[in-house]
């Protein structure tokens, strides 16, 4: 390989991409330094309507692409090219006496499988007799798992010491100012640096395919719409998101800690921060928190958080409303605290809401006339965010990890059974609703009280269920007569039931299910409440 100034410069170049953003201008680069273009298919017509003098594939293998586009690139005048070492005797005279040429650089991206696979519907059970919809047919998922793609992303990488394999295009403009310092050669540094991604990226693709088909329990027709089983899981459990971000530190400052995203740009991994301060790690567990509480409802609803806990939660007719009511449920504990909102973000309630010290705030968006007033608050951070489907949940223990459906359970009103001799009345009902959803959200052992779209005290995290009750009931600030109160688990004993409606609780919601539900449902009769069970319980842990 010619050298320039102790480097390998880029004689021939083989690109084959499905994401063809940038694709040209870097092309344009490379032939200014002289560089032979190589390609196929639909990147070899979007290069020469550019202009660019082109060869195809077939001219470089003496082969025509064939069985629609899945034999193209494998053929040893690819792999040759790529994985002789140059200056190797032994090497040099196989690729003379086989007429192959050197490669001295692949830009490839994959198919998009992982994008295909996302528009599966996904149904629960292999066996489930529910239809399924449709999405994508199965034969064409097949057809997303590209081949010829990762073999020359190995092969190449393999052989970084003679060559360049370009997978990213965020590269390209490094990459292209790289070559023009150095007269269109690229360091060994470079192509040590690309190697590595290449193999991450193909490590990850091979864990997507293997992820996805391992879900789908019988393969089914070509033409027929794939399905993606959940409750299946995995032989193996493949974790593969790319580095997004080097946090300043973890939990605490001794702790070193990095955001590691899917790419969807979905969720709080996801979000684009508009304003403020580098995100913290626990800035982003605590907007996580109050992100997936707003989420619940259909509503405006606001949800504040401190320490993954809310502190005040409430839905209103505006986002403005919705604001002030969950202040009021604990203002001095909002103080500091994060807020999720399930709407886009007003003029009206961004003056108010600049008026608490919080240091983040997740949003679907918010106006120019919000971000204006945020905007003097400088330190404060503003993420605006796109919901992202729900995924199972990894947690780690030591010597391995945990995996779980995410708790996308819900309960309706025909749902729910009414155990006492009063049935709620329907105000009753809809705070009970109300408080059962924000309740999911609380660490167990969990009593949240609330009233008309609002909750009013929080018993968080609390070694007793008692214990939470009067802790919620400590808490409050507004008063709890007449409230509701929901319970993220049964009652064990009727003392629990009794301290909530001794706090002012005239209706309760509860999982049920103890040995002693009689007990507990004779001790509401007895203190003339309602009481629904909902037969689904909610601990957080």
């Amino acid at each position: 390989m010619e050298q320039v100034n102790g480097e390998k410069k880029i004689r021939r170049a083989l690109l084959s991409v499905t994401d063809k953003t940038g694709l040209v201008e870097f092309a344009q680069a490379l032939a200014g330094h002289g560089v032979e273009l190589i390609s196929t298919g639909g990147t070899a017509r979007a290069l020469r309507d550019a202009g660019l003098l082109v060869k195809d594939i077939s001219e470089l293998t003496g082969f025509p692409e064939m069985l629609d586009g899945r034999v193209k690139t494998l053929h040893p005048r690819v792999h040759g090219g790529l994985l002789y070492i140059r200056g190797n005797q032994e090497h040099e005279a196989a690729v003379a006496a086989h007429g192959i040429a050197p490669i001295d650089m692949v830009v490839v991206n994959l198919y998009a499988f992982e994008k295909t696979a996302a528009q599966i519907p996904q149904r629960h059970g292999p066996a489930a007799g529910d239809p399924v919809q449709p999405g994508v047919a199965f034969g064409h998922l097949i057809e997303n798992i590209d081949i010829g793609g990762p073999s020359m992303v190995r092969s190449a990488a393999k052989n970084f010491e003679d060559v360049a394999i370009v997978t990213r295009v965020s590269d390209y403009p490094a990459l292209t100012e790289e070559l023009k310092a150095a007269g269109g050669a690229l360091s060994r540094a470079t192509r040590w640096r690309l190697a590595k991604q290449a193999f991450a990226l193909t490590a990850a693709y091979d864990a997507a395919i293997a992820g996805t088909l391992e879900r789908i329990a019988e393969a089914p027709a070509p033409d027929a719409p794939a399905a993606l089983d959940t409750a299946a899981l995995p032989s193996t459990l493949r974790i593969n998101f790319p580095l997004a971000q080097v946090l300043r530190y973890g939990e605490n400052p001794h702790q070193h800690a990095a955001l590691y995203a899917d790419g969807t740009g979905l969720g709080i991994a996801g979000a684009k921060q508009l304003q403020g301060k580098e995100l913290s790690f626990n800035n982003l567990v605590d907007l996580d928190a109050c992100w997936e509480l707003a989420q619940e409802f259909e509503e405006p609803a606001v949800m504040i958080v401190k320490h993954t806990n809310p502190c005040g939660a409430a839905t209103g007719a505006t986002v403005l409303e919705a604001y002030r009511k969950a202040l009021e449920c604990d203002p001095v504990s909002a103080f500091g605290g994060v807020i999720g909102i399930n709407r886009e973000v007003d003029g009206a309630a961004a003056e108010e809401i600049a008026k608490l010290f919080v240091e983040a705030i997740a949003a679907p968006g918010f106006t120019a006339a919000a971000q204006e007033r945020f905007a003097a608050k400088k330190n404060l951070r503003l993420v605006e965010v796109q919901a992202a489907p729900s995924k199972p949940v990894v947690k780690q223990i030591s010597g391995g990890l945990l995996l779980q459906d995410a708790d996308t359970g819900r309960v309706n009103e025909s749902e729910l059974k009414v155990v006492t001799w009063r049935p709620p009345t329907a105000e009753e009902l809809r705070s009970l609703l109300f408080a059962w959803r924000v309740c999911k959200h609380v660490k167990s052992n969990a009593i949240v009280y609330a009233r008309d779209g609002q909750t009013l005290g929080m018993g968080a995290g609390q070694m007793s269920r008692v214990d939470a009750a009067r802790f919620g009931a400590m808490k409050a600030v507004l008063p709890l007569t007449g409230c509701v109160a929901a319970s993220d688990a049964f009652f064990p004993f009727p003392d629990g039931l009794e301290t909530v409606v001794g706090a002012g609780a005239t209706a309760v919601i509860q999982p049920g299910g103890s040995v002693k539900d009689q007990d507990v449902i004779a001790a509401a009769d007895r203190l003339g409440i309602a009481m629904v069970f909902t037969g689904m319980r909610h601990f957080r842990h």
